[in-house]
């Protein structure tokens, strides 16, 4: 991994502080690994997509998974190889509950626990994830060369307003056939996909400091109310609460 400006690691997990913008190189764990943004927010990149990882999430990659990190905004990154197997046998977001986070917290913190101790930790954060929902801010990446011109294009223009009648013309394919690619090979309707992404992308631009209207505007909403109900749906907290627990 490229420097950072503090890492620690230990067997069971460790912590990296993150610049804005650091990232790691692609690379895999012989065990399965969990992640979690004590400030700031991570994504994290498979050849499934990427998922987004906001203070409320935790996310999980399984042993032998390629993937990379990337930060948004400073970045407090907690790191915990659990003891007990977990499920699911892909890379998966949860839900964090106010538990599951003090434990990575305790697990990753300064102080040290006996072993009987941190198993006991282990414990009890493997019980909260089984009993937690996946909510993924999960972007999955197109095979399909027509959808793959899509996302480039929204990828680099998030706000981009166009529809799927005018973005298949531009592409020589219809909206029917795209509408069916998307439901058959992201699961995702259009407006789905679009909304993820630029939700996603929300979430990067407050980590980066940039207020509520901005973001609604640079993310496609004319009008910033709609913005943030669209986003407290998804993330589960408004746009304004979001950005003070990311910064602190």
């Amino acid at each position: 991994m490229p420097e950072t400006r503090q890492s620690r690691i230990w067997p069971s997990g460790g912590v990296h502080f993150w610049p804005s913008g650091g990232a790691s190189e692609a690379h895999a764990h012989t065990r399965g690994h969990l992640v979690y943004a004590a400030r700031g927010v991570l994504s994290v990149h498979t050849a499934e997509g990427t998922s987004i990882v906001p203070a409320n999430r935790v996310a999980w990659t399984p042993a032998g998974v390629v993937h990379r990190h990337r930060a948004h905004g400073d970045t407090d990154m907690r790191i915990v190889f659990p003891a007990a197997r977990l499920l699911p046998e892909h890379p998966a977001v949860f839900t964090a509950s106010g538990l599951a986070r003090e434990v990575v917290l305790a697990l990753t913190g300064p102080r040290e626990y006996d072993r009987a101790a941190t198993a006991r930790l282990h414990r009890v954060l493997a019980d909260e994830l089984r009993a937690a929902p996946e909510r993924p801010l999960h972007l999955p990446e197109p095979r399909d060369d027509r959808l793959r011109a899509i996302a480039r294009r929204l990828y680099e223009h998030p706000g981009d307003t166009t529809s799927l009648a005018e973005l298949g013309r531009a592409i020589g394919a219809s909206a029917r056939t795209l509408s069916r690619l998307f439901r058959d090979e992201l699961g995702l309707t259009f407006p789905e996909w679009r909304t993820q992404l630029r939700i996603g992308h929300a979430l990067v631009l407050l980590a980066e400091g940039h207020d509520t209207t901005q973001v609604a505007h640079a993310c496609g909403w004319a009008n910033p109310s709609h913005f943030i109900a669209a986003f407290s749906a998804v993330v589960g907290t408004t746009p304004g609460r979001h950005r003070v627990k990311v910064a602190q």
